[in-house]
């Protein structure tokens, strides 16, 4: 049994994940096991190519995508997003962040390309989301991430959030999560391509990514997992009785199975969320990035748009004022990039991010190193659990 196995399997079982796929790649070679069981029933093993809903591990690829109009010149940084995103030309800010929801001033400017990939535009999640104008866009918007079935067709979801004032003015606080989905209607109306065939055709098939997509034909579901939660008492997966969903498995349930959610392509495929992938898939596009851009003798991206993505691009106030980041970690382009040694897996410029699915996946340039965490229970909340610190600690020490 490998120390990697070891550190997986404390962490699968009745109260935990059902299963576990773990990679670690770096100078002395790749690194995987696949652990436990694709569902609570215990009925199929867990593979190493076991594709799984990746939930937010989604975002860097969102933010490689924009790079990738970036670098052709059909779209620059600083330009605003109005020219594509006429919904949003005139946005209002909330007078303060307590303040209602019509209580508004007008956005001291545009809200630029920029400030979608560093999660400045002043729409998204702040640490208190019991504030007026963050209460309306959960209730306007109704997105979840993990029903994208649920979700409206892109444009009338721009609509209703063209309808929400930003909590702050455009560059000023970093906000966790809308801005990727913005990105994602950005990069669909910019190129005129749908966003999963762009993400195909730009990124996916270039880099092998077989498995890595907006839904999951029948063919693969086979390898796809359950999405699991930890269960409540008095509700079941879907709202319903517990008693319709017997807890058989130390209090986990299934949320979601291989014929889902994820069965057919969302009318909103989500930049922030959306897709499913497999441990050597995120392998490879993190490849790519060590890689500066290059994968198979093909540039996908520019070095300098690699560097700007993987590079923290918040000042330390803004670090300071966004306390829903983990330990040590600022903010580059669709993924966190550590700046203090705070724990043992923080290494400076370490790039990646976390999924609200249970997974998570970093890398070092530095070191050329990879750490790829994929489960199939929900987090409970943005602190990282145990699952995850001891895989990064083994991942750091290797």
């Amino acid at each position: 049994m490998t120390r990697l196995r070891e550190v997986l399997e404390k962490h699968v079982g009745p109260g935990s994940a059902p299963g576990a796929v773990g990679l670690v790649a770096g100078a002395g070679g790749v690194e995987m096991e696949a652990v436990g069981s694709t569902g609570t029933d215990g009925a199929a093993p867990m593979r190493p190519d076991s594709i799984f809903r990746i939930a937010s591990m989604t975002k860097p690829v969102t933010a490689a995508a924009t790079m990738v109009l970036v670098d052709e010149g059909r779209l620059a940084l600083t330009d605003p997003v109005a020219e594509w995103l006429p919904e949003l030309a005139s946005p209002v800010v909330v007078r303060t962040p307590e303040s209602p929801v019509d209580d508004v001033v007008p956005a001291a400017r545009p809200i630029t390309v920029l400030d979608l990939l560093t999660f400045r535009a002043g729409y998204g999640i702040p640490a208190d989301v019991a504030l007026p104008a963050v209460d309306m866009l959960f209730r306007d918007l109704d997105f979840d991430p993990m029903r994208p079935q649920r979700s409206a067709a892109a444009d009338a979801w721009l609509a209703a959030l063209s309808r929400i004032p930003l909590l702050h003015q455009p560059g000023e606080t970093w906000l966790y999560h809308t801005c990727s989905d913005i990105l994602g209607v950005l990069i669909a109306r910019a190129s005129g391509t749908p966003l999963p065939d762009f993400f195909a055709e730009r990124l996916f098939e270039p880099l092998g990514m077989d498995d890595t997509a907006f839904e999951v034909p029948e063919s693969k579901r086979e390898r796809f997992t359950d999405l699991c939660r930890l269960s409540r008492p008095d509700t079941a997966a879907d709202g319903a009785e517990a008693s319709e969903a017997p807890d058989a498995y130390g209090g986990v349930v299934t949320a979601d199975t291989p014929d889902g959610q994820w069965s057919s392509v969302p009318a909103f495929p989500s930049g922030g969320g959306g897709l499913v992938s497999t441990a050597a898939d995120w392998h490879a596009f993190a490849r790519m990035l060590l890689a500066e851009g290059e994968a198979g003798g093909r540039r996908l991206l520019s070095p300098d748009s690699v560097r700007q993505m993987t590079t923290d691009q918040l000042t330390a106030a803004q670090r300071a004022a966004s306390p829903l980041f983990p330990e040590g970690q600022g903010w580059g382009f669709g993924g966190s990039v550590d700046v203090d040694a705070a724990k043992p897996w923080n290494v400076p410029g370490r790039y990646g991010w976390v999924g609200g699915s249970g997974t998570s996946a970093h890398l070092v340039p530095s070191t050329g190193t990879v750490a790829i965490l994929l489960t199939q229970l929900q987090l409970t909340g943005p602190t990282p659990p145990a699952a995850m610190r001891d895989f990064w600690c083994y991942a750091a020490g290797r």
